[in-house]
């Protein structure tokens, strides 16, 4: 019995010296073969069974969403990619080296996956890889990027700024099959989403909405590939873009409307819609440079602004055709006027030439015949036979044309009808507006 004891206390000291020379990770380094250059690790799929497809799971978190660029149809982001793999060549006993179930070893030491994002449109230099990667004694592969990443992304702008945009990350290995590398996820799109809204530190105008995941295999002349496809729903905040172009515009309609109380005699009604319609003008150069120039439909607030344009350009031929009517009618007045005007002169040369005929008589003539009075009646006489012929012959062409305030009263009409069919215009074109873009965002 003593000689058992002795046994079996040599072989716990044995034991305990084992443990206690591999309690390192060097130890663990010298298990896996990792201490010198291992160049199979690293260019072979860790599997022992090639017919085994090696299951890749990749998460994305979305750290901000920091420019979306409508005319080129891009979203600049800040990724986080975890992604994680099984190398059944790298495992070990954690109670063989004193309780060691993880370490980290060089990225180059090991086989990575080669998985691309189809959309990325950013340079090399925005990758940010971590120089290590961890190990756990399972031989589960954990490898962390975080990247800027500038994606193509085809967005619909009708809704305009009350949109939403659906932006797609797809992952996919280039040159494995389906067969070989399988896609797939740790977390669900949900607690995705959670994690993404508490750690994102920038958004812009933009909110996320939710992370949704869809893994499918597509098929190919060289093979199938697994896809993960990652769909980043993000809502535009629009109040900035109400302040600065819904409100002035339908303010800008407003003034027109009220521009028609001004009193066309005072010569500014035309001025003042002019000044309107540059200012929307403006605005709508303001646009052109904000909207991509290849849509093919027509955004919502563009067609709110073309509307509005043109109604006030049809305001500002309405107010030079009443302008035009209004001087018109002012000729029509000057015209009747010059007429007795004339008249009123013949009669006061006729008077002068009396009292001027009556200033030239001298004392040295008085004894003469007065027949200077008698031809002086004698003009008058005739000079009142023709106005009265004169007057006879053109008061039918004066009565028509040069009656004043005609032309007036037309401008009056035409602008009260205007008025009335441009207010129920307007009230029909901003109900429309607003029913279709209230249908279009539920």
């Amino acid at each position: 019995m003593s000689a058992l004891r002795t046994l079996a206390i040599l072989a716990l000291i044995g034991v305990c010296s084992c443990q206690t020379s591999d309690c390192s990770y060097l130890g663990v380094l010298t298990h896996l073969n990792l201490t010198t250059t291992n160049n199979v690790l690293s260019i072979m799929r860790p599997v022992k069974n090639w017919t085994t497809a090696t299951l890749v799971q990749m998460d994305m978190l979305l750290y901000g969403i920091l420019q979306v660029d409508e005319k080129f149809q891009t979203i600049t982001s800040h990724i986080w990619i975890q992604m994680r793999w099984t190398n059944e060549f790298l495992t070990w006993n954690p109670s063989a080296f004193c309780g060691i179930n993880s370490m980290t070893i060089p990225r180059s030491r090991l086989w990575i996956p080669d998985v691309n994002i189809h959309e990325d449109a950013s340079d090399t230099g925005t990758i940010q890889n971590s120089p290590v990667v961890t190990l756990s004694f399972k031989g589960v592969v954990l490898v962390n990027t975080r990247q800027r990443l500038t994606s193509t992304c085809l967005l619909n702008l009708i809704l305009f700024p009350f949109d939403t945009q659906l932006c797609n990350f797809t992952f996919t290995s280039m040159n494995s099959g389906a067969d070989t590398i399988k896609l797939g996820t740790v977390y669900n799109d949900t607690q995705l989403t959670e994690v993404s809204e508490q750690i994102m530190v920038t958004r812009g105008e933009w909110q996320l909405v939710s992370l949704e995941i869809l893994e499918y295999s597509v098929a190919r002349e060289s093979g199938s590939r697994s896809k993960l496809v990652y769909t980043v729903k993000i809502a535009r905040k629009p109040m900035l873009y109400v302040i600065i172009f819904i409100v002035p515009l339908f303010y800008f309609l407003l003034l027109d409307l009220a521009s028609f109380f001004i009193n066309e005699a005072r010569g500014e009604k035309l001025s003042f819609k002019v000044t309107i319609l540059l200012s929307i003008s403006v605005l709508l150069l303001i646009l052109k440079d904000m909207l991509p120039s290849t849509e093919d439909s027509l955004p919502m607030i563009a067609m709110y602004c073309i509307g509005i344009f043109a109604l006030v350009g049809l305001s500002v031929l309405e107010a030079m055709l009443v302008g035009f009517l209004f001087d018109l009618d002012g000729c029509s007045c000057k015209n009747g006027q010059t007429a007795d005007d004339a008249q009123v002169d013949i009669q006061l040369e006729v008077n002068y030439h009396k009292g001027t005929d009556g200033a030239e008589e001298t004392p040295e003539k008085s004894s003469l015949p007065p027949y200077r009075p008698d031809d002086c009646d004698l003009l008058e006489l005739i000079l009142k036979e023709v106005k009265t012929a004169r007057q006879e012959v053109g008061a039918p062409r004066d009565k028509d044309q040069g009656r004043p305030g005609r032309y007036r009263r037309l401008a009056e009409i035409i602008d009260s009808v205007f008025f009335v069919l441009y207010f129920l215009t307007v009230l029909f074109f901003m109900t429309y507006m607003n029913v279709k873009w209230i249908v279009q965002i539920c």
